[in-house]
């Protein structure tokens, strides 16, 4: 028996239930995030091999760190020069797989599986996420509420971290009962209509494209989605104001800000931030005023903005992406996720509003005086290194590539191509790519279907998220054959992307 780890999961447990929501997300004020950092990175430097031996091969002496810009000298952990160079059990503390009790999934751009082993202490941290949507948006603390977890189950991480969440809030004391359909259409539907008006409300919980695609088959089937009171709580991609007002609009949502919201979260350390009502009316205000949205994002496109709690994750900005440092099964110190974005203290976020003569607090006042804390804000726009996020599963250049390097198609291509996500007028997402023929050769429906099933066939092998996560009736790319040099995606003399967002 592990007596350290039922302490450990009894004081962890007992202070997520004890502890009040508003205590929890003004923590910050009290004690230092900076030292908070400080301090997990001499546990970190103590207590795990792998990152004892990345100090070393750094020349680092752990007492050395003594101040929070010694923490800031730290050289940046990514998958390549640290998770992948270890055993999975020295990452954990003290080298023991055991101390963790869950182990989730994710896929690389090889299909290969990365692992991620976590603690029952790790998912509480991220419960309050959970909570700060469903007290905070949905009033879930005096509403019963069915949870309809439809995102995707078995090892992947998404489905079971998110009922687990749930769980502990309905443990907490919250009138929320569970419920786990997964990625299936059809339970998801079968659930809502049969269970759905025994509560007060029904939260839809899974990937954007894909909660609209349960949301219009009930339409065409006749299904009134406003008789259930419905709430969304999405995940794993940018989405604009747009889409939320349409499908809004489609259940019959009264209140944009609270009916809503999304998580920013990431395979490797669970959830990071999540909207807030008040990130929500600010970025609605923004959509509305790319002006506004370039001088505050550097850019007139709108990324996904959240709040966190920087006592749970505390983020630092590395040339225009973002890293972090938490506690997690495997602990993560100034950790490169790749993400271009960038933060913005509250009081910073109000000062430039107010400048541009809008007051976000009294906006949200009018409807009550929740979702209103003084966290700061973090803003993404996406994953720097070339994916490309469909369905919640993130899509690699080197997974197209392969579809385009087989036998006879080879023949036909340069092997350039570019990869995005595109939207029909009915906001309804597809996989589109732009494929550069080879000179002197010529665009046909037989090289077109051919690519087509080459490329499916190879991310339906090599990508086992894009395999589970998204439905089958989405899983065909659109392909377009351009003559070589095109100019909107192909320009001649211009460095090549394989993406575009």
């Amino acid at each position: 028996m592990q007596e350290e780890q039922r302490q450990r999961a009894t004081a962890a447990f007992q202070d997520f239930l004890n502890t009040p929501l508003e205590a929890r997300l003004q923590r910050h004020q009290q004690v230092s995030p900076e030292e908070a950092a400080l301090n997990l990175f001499h546990s970190v430097a103590t207590t795990v091999p792998a990152y004892q031996t990345f100090l070393r091969e750094h020349s680092i002496a752990p007492a050395s760190i003594q101040s929070f810009s010694d923490f800031q000298k730290l050289p940046l952990t990514t998958k390549s020069n640290y998770l992948r160079l270890h055993p999975l059990a020295s990452l954990c503390r003290d080298g023991k797989l055991e101390k963790c009790d869950m182990i989730a999934v994710s896929s690389g751009s090889t299909g290969k599986p990365t692992f991620w082993p976590r603690f029952l202490a790790d998912e509480l941290q991220i419960a309050t996420r959970f909570e700060q949507i469903f007290h905070d948006s949905f009033y879930a603390d005096s509403k019963s509420t069915l949870a309809v977890v439809c995102f995707t189950l078995g090892t992947w991480v998404g489905g079971v971290y998110t009922a687990n969440c749930c769980r502990y809030l309905a443990s907490k004391g919250y009138p929320i009962t569970i419920i786990t359909p997964g990625n299936n259409k059809e339970e998801i539907l079968r659930v809502v209509q049969e269970l759905g008006s025994a509560f007060e409300q029904v939260v839809l919980l899974g990937y954007p494209p894909f909660l609209k695609d349960v949301i219009d088959t009930g339409i065409d089937r006749n299904l009134d989605w406003s008789e259930y009171g419905i709430k969304l709580v999405t995940a794993g991609e940018v989405f604009s104001e747009e889409w939320r007002t349409l499908v809004g609009n489609r259940v019959g949502s009264q209140n944009p800000c609270y009916d809503s919201a999304s998580l920013y979260g990431t395979a490797d350390a669970g959830v990071l931030g999540n909207e807030t009502p008040l990130s929500i009316c600010i970025r609605r205000f923004i959509a509305q005023n790319p002006d506004i949205a370039r001088n505050l994002f550097g850019e007139s496109r709108l990324p996904t903005l959240v709040q966190y709690d920087p006592l749970s994750r505390l983020f630092e900005i590395e040339e225009g992406t973002l890293l972090f440092s938490g506690d997690n099964g495997i602990p993560l110190i100034r950790y490169h996720i790749s993400d271009n974005g960038g933060l913005i203290p509250y009081e910073q976020m109000l000062q430039f509003l107010k400048q541009a003569d809008f007051d976000p607090v009294a906006e949200l006042q009018k409807f009550g005086d929740r979702g209103i804390y003084p966290l700061p804000f973090a803003y993404i726009f996406g994953r720097s290194h070339f994916t490309v996020s469909y369905f919640g599963a993130n899509i690699y250049p080197e997974n197209v590539t392969v579809g385009l390097e087989q036998p006879v198609i080879r023949d036909w291509v340069t092997g350039k191509f570019v990869l995005q996500v595109k939207e029909d007028a009915d906001k309804n997402r597809f996989l589109f790519i732009a494929v550069e023929l080879a000179p002197g050769v010529e665009a046909s429906e037989q090289k077109q279907e051919a690519i087509t099933s080459s490329i499916l066939a190879q991310l339906l092998r090599l990508n086992s998220e894009f395999a589970n996560y998204v439905p089958a009736e989405y899983q065909q790319p659109q392909i377009e054959l351009t003559p070589m040099g095109d100019p909107e995606y192909f320009p001649i003399g211009v460095k090549h992307r394989y993406t575009r967002q």
